[in-house]
């Protein structure tokens, strides 16, 4: 069995291509955007082709989403064709498409966990484009899963950001007097290493196609979330709930973006824990 991780030096990326990497040494190959461009048809077909993997895993995306808002073309090509593009390249290998999408698929206007067959609705270009990539992959490809995911964070750095929110926190604490957070917007934060041995999981047991929730057991807010890191790192500082509208952006995102592991447990193959007991785990291995 071979299998292509694309976006193998993101942050989620890395964490899958080292854990495939333990049960299948050797058969994974590691892409990244200098190997293989996913909105470009003819670079999908020659990379792919001369892999010829069993399994194709993207988690390649732009997903900058302020600046989707400003180069939309961009992202419509990168979240929506290339998506498109992997479909139908996954088809021709006769591959599986594991192929990684957002909570911001939702307006968060449910105000309780979302489950797989919840009615999207974006708010957002980011998102909207997202949608589209899932959309097309549903139409085309023939053997795929598509998982949703939230509030990423894990030992490599975003391609984007630069960092994650645990190291965001942990950075500011040491410059700052005081760190104000919002508390209105709720999520699930995810460890990607728990992502990566979830998907190993999925190649191992087959479970039915189709689309999953893929984060961590439970809620909180941002505030919430920084607390707890601050809590577990044993890290003292002046943390204070942002006022509303305080850090407002001109980007819509959905105030309540909560998923819930719905067909991972109908298939009984769910190995998400807690989101704090993942968090301990993140940084106990940070050697703080």
């Amino acid at each position: 069995m071979k299998i292509a991780v694309i976006g193998s030096n993101g942050q989620l990326g890395s964490d899958i291509y080292e854990v495939l990497n333990e049960s299948y040494s050797g058969k994974v190959m590691g892409l990244t955007h200098n190997d293989i461009d996913i909105s470009n048809l003819d670079s999908v077909n020659s990379v792919l082709k001369e892999i010829k993997p069993n399994i194709i895993i993207n988690t390649a995306a732009f997903h900058n989403v302020p600046l989707c808002e400003k180069e939309r073309e961009k992202a419509f090509a990168v979240n929506s064709r290339g998506a498109e593009n992997l479909a139908k390249i996954s088809n021709e290998l006769r591959a599986i498409l594991f192929h990684f999408s957002t909570d911001y698929v939702f307006d968060g206007k449910k105000k309780r966990p979302y489950i797989e067959t919840d009615k999207p609705n974006p708010l957002n270009i980011y998102a909207k484009s997202k949608l589209e990539g899932e959309n097309k992959i549903r139409e085309i490809a023939e053997k795929y899963y598509i998982l949703r995911v939230a509030g990423l964070y894990g030992k490599y750095p975003s391609r984007v950001k630069g960092y994650n929110f645990v190291g965001l926190m942990l950075k500011l604490a040491k410059e700052r007097d005081e760190i104000r957070v919002v508390d209105n917007e709720r999520t699930t934060p995810t460890y990607t290493k728990e992502i990566a041995e979830q998907l190993s999981l999925m190649i191992k047991k087959e479970p039915a196609f189709g689309i999953y929730h893929a984060t961590a057991e439970g809620e909180c807010s941002w505030y919430e979330f920084a607390k707890a890191i601050f809590e577990i790192s044993g890290v003292k500082t002046n943390l204070v709930k942002a006022a509303p509208g305080e850090f407002a952006t001109e980007v819509k995102r959905p105030k309540y973006s909560v998923l819930e592991n719905f067909n991972l447990k109908r298939e009984g193959i769910n190995i998400f824990s807690y989101w704090k007991d993942e968090l301990r785990d993140y940084i106990k291995s940070l050697n703080l």
